[in-house]
């Protein structure tokens, strides 16, 4: 079994150049010094990530991703990121963005997260968005 996987919960969707994601995400955590365990990407419905939030965060609000550490180790990567691709679409539309950049954008943005970096105050916002970009212009597909 690969070390990052992909699925999908109360939602039809099959991620295009499953194969050369799975690459860029690797090639990603090894530039930041980190080694991959295994990652799980579950693609889902609004209401699916609503109630994970909920039961999980208790917070009452839709939102992209969620995104859970489950590493046992320093440096070394483990996690389950959930990503709801209704808002995905929804956000690509806003932003005048293809919905597969949008989706590789907060994919990335998940994979961050479990590398330290964070999105709460401006400074660490503006951070991670740079980060983002950078690694989104170092795709190949």
């Amino acid at each position: 079994m690969p070390a990052i996987t992909f699925h999908e919960e109360d939602i039809s969707y099959k991620l295009k150049n499953k194969t050369a994601v799975r690459k860029w995400i690797t090639d990603t955590i090894v530039a930041e010094g980190y080694k991959l365990s295994e990652l799980t990407y579950i693609f889902c419905t609004d209401e699916y990530l609503l109630q994970i939030n909920q039961q999980y965060l208790d917070h009452d609000t839709y939102t992209d991703i969620i995104t859970f550490d489950n590493s046992e180790e320093d440096g070394i990567i483990a996690g389950d990121i959930f990503i709801s691709i209704e808002r995905v679409k929804e956000n690509a539309a806003n932003f005048g963005v293809e919905t597969e950049h949008e989706l590789h954008r907060v994919i990335i943005h998940g994979t961050l997260h479990l590398l330290g970096y964070l999105d709460k105050s401006a400074t660490d916002k503006k951070k991670m968005t740079q980060k983002e970009d950078f690694y989104l212009d170092k795709r190949s597909f």
